[in-house]
């Protein structure tokens, strides 16, 4: 199964296809200027029964030297079955396209970059026919983003940064940091990088700090992550409400006890069972205060059993 972060690796270049520009600088590989991208079909399945599809495909024109096409594998672990696969894609796309084909690999944990980044010959050990070479960009080389005005000025590598870095010691910072260069955004802006840091992270320790930066910070934006918050938020309210009213409800049924029982309650005693949330030592209270001897007072009635 797909997992989330997997999914934010290479879906945040399908959202901002000009990040490339940004992670190409950053790797020490020049490309041209763009001038528009266009996501392709990711199919590449052939005719015989095997099916083959890369994470993101993007048909990239470019200022001068015409258009080339920019495959993106979100990859989260070493498979030594990968290399071929992805020499597979890129011959594939040669092919059908004739265009040039780059290949980048996205990884949240060094040791899977540097697997990653090898390069692998192809073919037999005295003459190997091809080089597989892909760009990786992780959490090696991808700068951690943690100034708020160098974030808002690219917020698509300050969220790419944020996903690569889910598994490593400074991404709180970055977090904090993208959540703050958010503020004032427009939602059409900020609400897709609010889901994808949230899919990036995945179930890392990280993502409960995301989600609590969401609901404070971008309380406002409208998105299924902040829906979900805000739901969560609503839900924990009624219960809330429904056991104060509850726990109000007892309160006042021991008042009524003691009243018709001829009970004098004291005004600290009566703020002690008003003031009481705890449904079973009011309970308890509730019991005593209706079989206790009528000559009890009602300290005695709660004494030994006050909540803490």
């Amino acid at each position: 199964m797909v997992s989330a972060p997997h999914e934010a690796m290479h879906r945040v270049f399908q959202e901002y296809p000009e990040l490339f520009s940004r992670v190409s600088e950053v790797l020490g590989v020049a490309f041209p200027p763009f001038v528009s991208a266009d996501v392709v079909t990711t199919d590449l399945t052939e005719s015989r029964p095997v099916e083959r599809r890369v994470d993101t495909l993007l048909r990239i024109e470019t200022e001068d030297n015409g258009p080339f096409l920019l495959a993106v594998e979100a990859q989260g672990r070493k498979d030594p079955d990968k290399p071929t696969s992805w020499a597979y894609y890129v011959s594939y796309l040669l092919e059908k396209y004739r265009l040039p084909t780059t290949l980048l690999v996205v990884c949240q944990d060094r040791a899977t970059a540097a697997w990653a980044a090898r390069p692998v010959p192809l073919g037999s050990p005295q003459w190997p026919v091809l080089t597989l070479r892909p760009l990786v960009a992780g959490p090696h080389n991808i700068p951690a983003v943690t100034d708020v005005a160098e974030a808002r000025k690219d917020l698509a590598l300050a969220t790419l940064s944020a996903i690569t870095h889910a598994g490593e010691p400074d991404v709180g910072a970055i977090l904090k940091t993208l959540s703050a260069a958010l503020r004032g955004a427009p939602d059409d802006i900020a609400a897709p990088i609010v889901e994808l840091t949230a899919q990036g992270l995945g179930n890392r320790p990280a993502a409960q700090q995301w989600r609590n930066l969401v609901a404070v910070d971008l309380s406002f934006y409208i998105s299924p992550l902040s829906e979900e918050i805000r739901d969560e938020g609503r839900a924990e309210g009624e219960a809330r409400g429904r056991a104060e009213g509850e726990a109000r409800g007892r309160a006042e049924d021991i008042l009524l006890v003691f009243d018709e029982r001829g009970i004098e309650v004291p005004d600290g005693i009566r703020d002690t069972i008003t003031g009481c949330r705890d449904l079973d030592v009011l309970r308890r209270w509730l019991r005593r205060a209706a079989t206790a001897d009528s000559a009890d007072s009602a300290e005695e009635i709660l004494d030994g059993d006050r909540p803490a």
